[in-house]
């Protein structure tokens, strides 16, 4: 099975949807802006993928984010109480498949056999 992490509302994953859908994928959608999304979850990904990789640094709740704020993020545990806190920043989607984790809208690179 797959599941699929981010915001159901956003234009990328309305097209992660909608590809998934066309290859008659089955998947489970997990919607953090309403369900959140757990500081193990996060830790987690964190171990796949470099916090700035996983803070969507190009989406608009980054850009309204003070110099500040960003500044002060120095340590994955900087970065995880952020995200928890203002989840759209996490980058999306996030599909985990198996013990593979695949970050953004790239098909092209995803690769659902074991």
């Amino acid at each position: 099975m797959i599941s699929v992490y981010g915001i159901k509302n956003c234009d990328t994953m309305k097209k992660a949807f909608t590809w998934l859908e066309s290859k008659g994928l089955d998947y489970d959608f997990h919607d953090y802006k309403k369900r959140g999304i757990t500081s193990e979850k996060l830790n987690e990904w964190l171990t796949h993928f470099d916090k700035w990789q996983l803070i969507n640094t190009k989406g608009s709740t980054w850009k309204q984010l003070s110099d500040e704020v960003k500044n002060q993020i120095k340590t994955n545990q900087d970065a995880v109480a952020l995200m928890k806190e203002k989840n759209s920043l996490i980058k999306r989607p996030i599909l985990e498949v198996g013990n593979k984790l695949f970050l953004g809208f790239q098909p092209e690179e995803w690769d659902f056999k074991s």
